[in-house]
């Protein structure tokens, strides 16, 4: 089958450096050196990624993805159609998860460090609000598995395996001509 590299070392490598710090401080939420390291680590690798989707490489750059309305609008419509067009990169409601499990992330690291600092130590309100970023992000990836697996099967193609080794088939199996297929 004809494959195009999509997802470059470096998205690759932050995707899943991401998966494990958000999966290891969901099993460790003592708050503690290694819970607080991860977190660092999360938020450093969002740092990243944002800086790189100006300056990597095509699927990586914000220009190609960001999820303006003209993009959004008419891919939301279709989804609800269930015409949603594939799309070789991020597809608008994709993108849209990406900036929110982004923000979750910055938001719950710059809590979480603002919770070790003398101003806001033991405040109840910051341990709050960092707990129910947490549980938010759960949900929200929980929710982006799911799209992902039932992305998948609507397209005919593996997309958590194509973030694994960076390719995607350049055509759908399920539908030779999609929306990616003239760009």
């Amino acid at each position: 089958m004809n494959k195009i590299r999509v997802w470059d070392p470096l998205v690759r490598i932050l995707h899943w450096t991401l998966v494990i710090c958000v999966m290891s401080n969901l099993m460790n939420e003592s708050g503690h050196f290694a819970h607080r390291t991860l977190g660092l680590i999360a938020s450093g690798v969002v740092i990243v990624r944002f800086f790189w989707g100006f300056v990597g490489p095509r699927y990586a750059r914000f220009s190609d993805w960001f999820p303006t309305p003209s993009r959004l609008i008419p891919y939301v419509k279709a989804l609800l159609r269930n015409e949603a067009p594939r799309h070789i990169g991020h597809n608008p409601a994709g993108a849209v998860m990406m900036l929110i499990l982004m923000a979750l992330v910055v938001s719950l690291g710059t809590s979480g460090y603002l919770m070790t600092t003398d101003t806001f130590y033991g405040d109840e309100w910051l341990q709050g609000l960092h707990e129910g970023l947490a549980n938010i992000l759960i949900g929200s990836v929980v929710l982006h598995v799911a799209a992902a697996l039932y992305e998948s099967w609507k397209h005919g193609e593996n997309l958590i395996a194509s973030m694994l080794h960076g390719k995607k088939p350049r055509h759908s199996i399920n539908k030779p001509q999609d929306e990616t297929a003239a760009r």
